[in-house]
């Protein structure tokens, strides 16, 4: 694979959306992590390009490679001590149970749109209760707890992309 196309898969993975590819085969591998975009913002931190290759290939791509720029790393966050509240706060969050997607859509609350959302922070819910729609290449995929307990927080806004294995809910076992 030349470096001309490399930078072009890079190029094209950045604009799909897409988080990451990695493509193998038996002269060398290329892993390609981008940041997860939400509402066009960037919610994690840009990932490096990561490239193994055969030293044979090294020769011949040190004549054509053209330097690819990363992004630079973000400053690091400074953080107050937590407090009794926030500490106790986190523990209990700590608790939760997290509903995930099982896979990449448009998360969607309401089964249409002039229906009621499926739960509400509050609801109790109990295995195998519908906690959202998942729309994926047009398939509408009822999303089922597999657990019960008390909706806690709606980490997600309706109508808006999730990954897969993103956290969508926070569940109270003990509600």
């Amino acid at each position: 694979m030349k470096v001309s196309e490399i930078q072009e898969l890079i190029r094209f993975v950045s604009k799909s959306g897409v988080t990451e590819v990695e493509i193998e085969q038996k002269d060398f591998k290329i892993n390609i992590k981008t940041p997860p975009y939400r509402k066009g913002k960037i919610v994690d931190t840009p990932q490096q390009v990561v490239t193994q290759v055969l030293p044979a290939q090294v020769a011949g791509m040190q004549q054509q490679a053209m330097p690819v720029a990363a992004a630079p790393a973000p400053a690091p966050e400074v953080k107050a001590a937590p407090s009794k509240e926030e500490s106790a706060e986190s523990k209990k969050e700590a608790s939760y149970i997290e509903i995930k997607s099982p896979m990449i859509g448009t998360f969607y609350r309401k089964p249409s749109p002039d229906k009621a959302e499926f739960v509400k922070v509050g609801d109790t819910i109990k295995e195998g209760d519908t906690v959202c729609v998942i729309e994926a290449m047009k398939l509408f995929n009822e999303i089922e707890s597999e657990v019960s307990g008390k909706i806690v927080k709606v980490l997600v806004d309706d109508s808006t992309p999730v990954e897969y294995d993103q956290v969508l809910f926070l569940v109270d076992p003990a509600g």
